[in-house]
């Protein structure tokens, strides 16, 4: 079994050829190029702040301490946070910064340390969480991802984080190439779900309502993306858990390059979310 310290070796080593995520682009980012993500080896950060908008396991009273990290392997045309996860308007910091960072939030009471975005950065936040916990870090280590994430990186990761909480977008490939220019998107998200399942279990929540380890999913509800949706939540009820806890989101708007594409250059209707909503409900599902 590779101790924490071989596997941020092994996963700096990933760096120079880049494998970190499934894209796959094989840039050296150690050296300064810029892989698909639109980053080279140097953390640029949006902002670090306790966050109240998260889901309420996360958020407690005192917020969940987020790290917004700029760049993104995923892409999304109708992304949200287009302006950190495209154009990367943040600023650079360091191992120690990140150190300081996650040691100030649980300072000032954030129940959890959650990193944003991470997916391109996973060996500088093994890096970063592995030292902290040396300087006394002990609230646990969200991975807030966008699903899109190999296994293998995954498997390094395990022993660095408490909460994974990935999106999980699309079951549909075309949908996944329209938008992303990610066709496989939907093997790739399973796969990960999956190993994530594996290492942390089901979403746990103290007497407290605080979360302490396992797996929390999201899943954004698209315009006409009705029957996608079934089948995202049909996949989480029969091949990850039962018992996950998923929180069916109906916050879509067109934001960043949505007005590209018509079918979903709208808000989400009300009914579409509810039927996405109630057909969660009907499998069971513990839900946000």
């Amino acid at each position: 079994m590779q101790t924490q310290a071989e596997k941020i070796s092994a996963a700096k080593e990933m760096l120079k050829a880049c494998s970190i995520c499934p894209r796959g682009c094989g840039v050296d980012r150690a050296a300064g190029e810029r892989g698909y993500c639109g980053m080279t080896a140097d953390v640029v950060v949006s902002s670090i702040s306790p966050h109240f908008g998260e889901e309420p396991p996360l958020v407690g009273h005192n917020g969940s301490g987020t790290i917004f990290l700029c760049g993104c392997s995923l892409r999304c045309a109708f992304c949200q946070n287009y302006d950190i996860s495209h154009h990367a308007n943040g600023r650079q910091v360091g191992t120690e910064g990140l150190v300081h960072a996650m040691l100030r939030l649980q300072q000032i009471g954030c129940h959890n340390i959650n990193f944003v975005t991470p997916t391109h950065y996973a060996p500088q936040v093994m890096e970063a969480v592995h030292a902290a916990q040396r300087e006394g870090l002990g609230v646990p280590v969200v991975y807030n991802c966008g699903g899109y994430e190999s296994v293998e990186t995954l498997r390094l990761l395990e022993g660095f984080v408490e909460i994974y909480m990935p999106d999980f977008k699309f079951a549909s490939s075309d949908m996944a190439q329209r938008y992303c220019t990610a066709p496989d998107y939907p093997e790739v998200a399973k796969a990960a779900l999956k190993e994530m399942q594996r290492q942390v279990g089901d979403l746990e929540i103290g007497d407290d309502g605080i979360a302490t380890r396992g797996l929390l999913i999201r899943h954004l509800v698209m315009p006409g993306g009705l029957e996608d949706s079934k089948r995202v939540v049909d996949f989480i009820a029969d091949e990850i858990s039962p018992n996950a806890y998923v929180n069916v989101m109906e916050q879509y708007r067109p934001c960043g390059e949505a007005y590209r594409h018509p079918e979903i250059n709208r808000p989400l209707e009300p009914d579409e979310f509810r039927r996405a909503f109630d057909h969660a409900a009907a499998r069971g599902l513990r839900l946000a």
